[in-house]
């Protein structure tokens, strides 16, 4: 296999069968903001010792052991991708009002949600890949919280926690509450309640592997958690 040519020319068959497996080519380049206002004004940082490493194209020079091998990976694994990130759900310790006491409870022994395959939460949203958002967003803190959303490496995933979360609950009416914050983010997963108990967060967090699971279509006769029968 030649790794200069381009990645197409480079499919994999599937071992018994003829069928091709377009790869995935991991490119190696810096993160960018889609919205580069989004941080300190858009300014230009005053850390830039990485943006010399990649100008200097010492990034881009391959001196792997494989020659480039481990750059491709067939699109069959990412079912197996997908299953593993389903068992493993990172969520951000991240909570913005009395949702987040439930929240909290969940993750307690007596609830023990990591038994589910939903880890421990992470104190930075570089480390999580689930964010449940907890309680009422209030307008001021829409721009911390989305701020938060970018700054998380995809794949992620947004939980709406409470009825505050979902719709506004009873602050809807405020001048200073956000209706809902699908309004400023992508939500996965609703869980209504004020608050809802930390049985439904599992619950919702389970759904949420469903979610995941079945994306790409895999498995669809595997349902994750409980699931009401089809004859009721």
């Amino acid at each position: 296999m030649n790794p200069e040519e381009p990645a197409a020319d480079r499919a994999l068959v599937v071992p018994g069968g003829s069928a091709v497996a377009v790869p995935i080519v991991v490119r190696n380049e810096l993160w960018s903001a889609a919205d580069p206002a989004a941080y300190d004004g858009g300014r230009q940082s005053d850390i830039t010792h990485l943006a010399d490493v990649e100008a200097s194209g010492l990034a881009r020079r391959d001196d792997a052991r494989w020659s480039g091998l481990l750059e491709v990976i067939p699109t069959k694994a990412d079912y197996v991708l997908d299953l593993l990130r389903a068992n493993s759900l990172w969520p951000l310790l991240s909570g913005l009002a009395c949702c987040a006491i439930e929240m909290m409870s969940a993750a307690t022994s007596k609830n023990d949600m990591d038994r589910w395959g939903m880890f421990p939460f992470r104190a930075s949203p570089r480390q999580a890949d689930v964010l449940i958002v907890a309680g009422t967003l209030t307008t001021k803190m829409a721009g911390p919280l989305v701020r938060l959303w970018e700054q998380m490496p995809e794949p992620k995933w947004c939980v709406a926690m409470g009825d505050c979360t979902c719709s506004g609950g009873r602050y809807k009416r405020s001048y200073s509450t956000i209706e809902g914050i699908d309004r400023v983010m992508p939500v996965d997963v609703y869980i209504p309640g004020c608050p809802p108990r930390p049985e439904g967060l599992i619950y919702g967090m389970m759904k949420l592997q469903q979610v995941v699971k079945d994306r790409r279509g895999q498995w669809p006769d595997r349902a994750v958690g409980p699931t009401v029968p089809t004859d009721v």
